[in-house]
This record gives structure tokens, sequence and C-alpha cells, in this order.
């Protein structure tokens, strides 16, 4: 969620900790800050809301200094406000953190019976207040640290500088994703790479337990008994460039026309289109023996593996069972001996996800992720990671994440069919040519734009919208409402459409809008049943469809717009049919006025359970 980043540097640090923290917006926040030390002494700027509060704070009070730290803040303790924004500092230590201490209370009481006084409602300034008290009995910063991280309890990634030393800044994660940037004479932490480009792309990424301490020439890194460890420095290829908008009004927007490409990209590394076969690198496990598939994901990643799910039991004939990461280890799921657990997340740092896959790994599970982010968390605790090549998402809604985690996946169904006997040599040069095909029927889907975002002005208005469809299709339906949810704040339901009659149609009646995912297939007649139900109840249907989908419609029911998408095997539907719900929302949401890229109360990455 939150943003870090520190800097040990030549010239003026606040300029470039500003410049970072815009890097990192796209994680969600709702208060930013930096600190400095001047002359010795630490000093602060904070601001509620958006960076740009926080530049004007700078503009009429500016920083000196070229140590400093800064952050932007997603509240858990404590309501969005100046006082609760990080940093958080006394006159010895300032400290930025991403994360939760759970034991705060116990310790804010043991320090206040020693008279701490406390300025914030935050659970971060407690542990500000613990380091300055181990400094205030002669320990060193380094000795300091090393005796306040056992003390806490929960998940933390933490920044620290120190009055006095100006060549020095100490990090710390546990749960929360931190890494080391190595420059000229430089030195830097943050809390993802985007926070370091354009600084430097030699990155160290900190273990789980790790904490550092660097200098401008030079960093020691020690694990949880602080004993020191060697960690590998990294060159990583995202950039500053990478993150530009182009000429597109938001990332989102961007982003939802760069899937033709991304799609592209990510199937010519897994895709032989010459052969029509799959090529996954070297798993460490046998499709033949795998007696069950389970799937932990959150938020979008977990509709991309409930589409998954209907692959690998129709194609492979693969027991497959999905759970959202937040549940699947608190209700001590039984995974079978030799079974393969199968994670999905964009960012490789979500926290159930994360600890869901630790669940995994005690139960003796083959731990396969799919991971936008190879250098992260999760994609360092996996047997095997098969990587997205969506490239930097900063749209907080996923868009080009989800359909080449589908484009994975459908991939993977396929290997899986093949291994187990369950998919002829014909078959599968079928499937992979639909595939080979997706990325151009993806660039002719962004040409109903404009047509969506007229039916998008209607939308706008209603109060209530639901998404249907059946089978793989269903899913789809479940990812477009959270995407109008997310973005347009109007509140939408997704369906399986032959659970209509048992409740949702109560809530039918004139003018609601219904968007009806259905290509055409074996389940198309069913499907348009249920939108004949839908019109005679005066709901808006929005029809999706293809041409022959659109024509059958016709003879049975007017929907209120129908949006004609090309012919594709019905395999690949899903990936295609979330391209227009995608859009639907975008323009859904720009007619609102809302903040299409950080919408209220979401965060990119939720790095906290």
């Amino acid at each position: 969620m939150c943003g870090i980043i520190g800097i040990l540097g030549k010239a003026d640090a606040a300029p470039l900790l500003v410049d970072g923290l815009k890097r990192l917006e796209y994680r969600g926040y709702d208060s930013a800050g930096i600190a400095t030390l001047v002359n010795g002494r630490i000093d602060r700027r904070r601001a509620e809301g958006k960076l740009d509060n926080l530049a004007a704070a700078l503009e009429k009070e500016p920083l000196a200094g070229t140590t400093g730290i800064g952050h932007t803040r997603w509240a858990t303790h404590g309501v969005p406000s100046e006082a609760n924004a990080h940093p958080h500092a006394t006159e010895r230590v300032a400290i930025v953190h991403n994360g939760i201490i759970e034991n705060y209370q116990e310790l804010r009481d043991g320090l206040a019976g020693k008279g701490v006084k406390y300025a914030s409602e935050t659970d971060t300034e407690v542990v500000a207040h613990l380091v300055s008290d181990f400094l205030a009995q002669g320990l060193t910063p380094q000795e300091a640290v090393s005796k306040t991280l056992p003390m806490l309890e929960g998940a933390f990634g933490f920044v620290m500088v120190f009055a006095g030393h100006h060549d020095l800044m100490i990090g710390a994660r546990r749960g929360s994703p931190l890494a080391i940037g190595y420059g000229e004479g430089e030195m830097y932490f943050g809390s993802d790479a985007l926070a370091l480009a354009p600084l430097t792309r030699r990155i160290c990424y900190l273990e789980e337990g790790d904490w550092a301490v660097i200098s401008r020439d030079k960093a020691a890194v020690f694990d949880t008994q602080s004993n020191p460890v060697e960690r590998r420095v990294v060159e990583t290829a995202v950039s500053g460039a990478m993150i530009g908008k182009g000429n597109y009004r938001h990332f989102m927007q961007k982003e939802i026309h760069e899937q033709p490409a991304v799609i592209g990209d990510t199937l010519h590394t897994v895709l032989n289109p010459a052969t029509q076969t799959i090529t996954l690198p070297d798993l460490p496990f046998d499709w033949v023996s795998v007696p069950k598939i389970t799937i932990g994901a959150c938020g979008t990643a977990s509709y991309a593996g409930m589409v998954a799910k209907y692959w690998f039991e129709s194609l492979a004939r693969l027991p497959t069972e999905v759970d959202i990461g937040s549940e699947l280890r608190y209700r001590e799921t039984p995974l079978p001996e030799g079974g393969l657990a199968l994670f999905i997340s964009q960012s490789g740092e979500t926290m159930d996800t994360l600890e869901a896959l630790r669940y995994a790994r005690q139960q003796g599970q083959s731990i396969l992720s799919i991971i936008n982010v190879p250098e992260s968390t999760i994609a360092r605790s996996s047997d095997a990671v098969i990587q997205t090549k969506a490239g930097p998402e900063i749209g907080v809604a996923s868009t080009k994440a989800f359909t080449t985690q589908l484009t994975v996946l459908a991939c993977l169904a396929i290997a899986a069919a093949k291994a187990r006997g369950h998919l002829s040599r014909q078959r599968e040069a079928e499937l992979a040519s639909a595939l080979a095909e997706v990325p151009g029927r993806a660039a002719e889907v962004l040409n109903h734009d404009d047509f969506i975002r007229q039916i998008a002005q209607t939308v706008a208005e209603a109060r209530d919208v639901f998404f249907m469809g059946r089978g793989s299709a269903y899913p789809i339906a479940m990812e477009g409402a959270l995407k109008l949810k997310e973005i347009s704040y109007i509140h939408a339901e997704g369906y399986a459409a032959g659970e209509m009659k048992h409740g949702p149609i109560a809530l039918i009646e004139e003018d609601v809008p219904v968007v009806m995912i259905a290509p055409s297939g074996p389940l198309f007649e069913k499907t348009a049943s249920n939108v004949q139900e839908m019109v005679s109840r005066g709901g808006r249907v929005i029809f999706l469809s293809d041409a022959a989908g659109i024509q059958k419609m016709s003879r049975m029911a007017k929907p209120f717009a129908s949006i004609e998408l090309p012919k594709v095997d019905p395999f690949v539907a899903p990936i295609l049919y979330t391209i227009p719900v995608q859009i639907l929302a975008y323009h859904t949401a720009v007619w609102k006025g809302t903040d299409v890229d950080q919408p209220r109360n979401l965060a990119k990455a939720v790095t906290v359970e």
C-alpha cells in the first residue's frame, strides 16, 4: 500500500524525494511527507491529501539537506491528517513505515509510563520512541534498531534517519517489501523498483526479516538474528520512462490500450506459433501425477483463477479449487500430497496471497506463481514462476495485468491437458492458434471505445448495475462489476446468469443496467433466455456478443445496446470479453468525475492482512 523512498545523496534530497513519491502514487495514499537532516537535526514537511499539497508546503517552506526519507501513507491507525502523516519523528530519529505493528498499544502504554508524549494516533510513532529510548541509553543507532526489531509484532517495512548522522540510514522488512538501491557515491532505500527509477537500476531486495545499514558507499545486511548476510544485487529493467501516460488522459486508459501488445508479449514467451504448441519453462512437478490444483489470489487476480478453474477442469480434467488469499489458510484447507498450489499476483507482494503461499508450502505443495514483478517476494518464495509481460501497471484498477494472467493460465491449461492425455494434437493446434489471434482481436475490440463511451453516460446515472454470464463468462461478470465499483463508486454485482431467478431478478426494474456477457457457444441459448427476462422487466441490457449472437438475440428480444465482438474460439473468449467491461467502467468513471487512477480508499499493492 504505502510508498517509501530514502536517499543518501549528493544533491538536495527534497525534490528527489517528492519525485520518487510521485512514482509511487499508483500504490494509493491519503497523506504524504518527507524528512531531511538539516545541520544535524531532523526537519519535516507533511500534508494531508495529494502530493500537490506537500509540494505546496515545500514551496512555502523549502527543506535543505542531502539525506532524507519520504512516504505516502494509506491510513490504518488514525484518520488521514498532517499529524498522522509520515515521517514520524523525535529529536533523535525519523521513521517511515509500511505495514501494521500489532502490539503497538502495549508498547505505547509502556513508553507512556516513562513519560513519553505522543503527537499522533499511529502505531508507527511508537517505534520512533522505542528507538529514541535506546539511543538515550547510549546505544548507537545500529544497536538501538537491533534491540527494537525483536520487540515488534506484525508487518513492517521501515526506513530511519538519525539526527547528527548524515551518512547513515537503516531499513528493515518483515512482511512488507523493501529494496536497497546502489548508486555512485549515493545509496537509496525504496519500497519497490519504481520508487528508485531513474535514480538507479542496481537493486538488492531484502529477504524476509532482513534489516540493513547503509552509507553513501556501502550497505551491510543482517538477518533476523542480526548476523551479517549477503544478498544478491540485480539489474532491474524498470525505468522512469516506462510509467508516463503518453497521450492518454489516465494511466488506466493507457493500460487498457496496451493490452494487444502486452498479451502478444506474454504469448511470445510460452507459445510457438510456427508449431502451434505451448512451451513452458521446466516445472518442478509432473502434470500427470498432480491430484489437485489449489489456486490462491486476491481481488481481480482471484477472478483470473476462477476462469482457470473452468479451463483446468474442462480441458485437463484436473480438479481445481480457487480460494481468495485471505481465506485459504484460515480455514485450514486440507491439501493433498503431491498437489500443486498456484498463486496469482500482479505485484508479487500481496500479503494475503503470500501468507496463503506459506501455508501451502507447509502442506508440502509444489508452488507455482504467475507474477508481473519477477523480483517480488512471492516470486522469490516459489518453486517456479511464469512472468506476465504486462510491464508496470500504475492504475489501481488492474487491467492489462488481468488479461496477461488469463493468457498465461490458458497456456498452462493447454499444457496440462496435453500432458494428461486429454488433448489431441489437432485440438492443441486449434487452441494455440486461437490464442495467437487474441492480440489482433483485442485491437479490434478497442475500436468500440467511442460507442462504449456513449453507453457509459447512461450507466453513470445508475444506482445499481448487474453483470451476468455463464461458464467462464461468469468470473468476467464479477470482474466487470469489481471494475465499476472500484473506480466509479456505483454499486455493482456480478452473477452467474443461471442464478438470476434465485434472487437477483427481484432487483431488476425499469432502467437498471444489466451487462450480459454472452459469446456464442454451448451456453448461448440459455443466456439469451435470461436476457429476455431482463428486457421484459424493463432492464437496460447491454449485450456483449459476436455477430451471430447479436443476430440470434434480435429475434428474441431487443437489448438497450449491443456491442459486437469478434468471433473467437469459446476457450479464449474470457480474455477478449474482459476488455469492453474495462472500457465501460473507465468511461463511466470519467463521466462521473471520479479519480480514475487513484480511487478512494484503495491501494495498488495490499501489503498487510
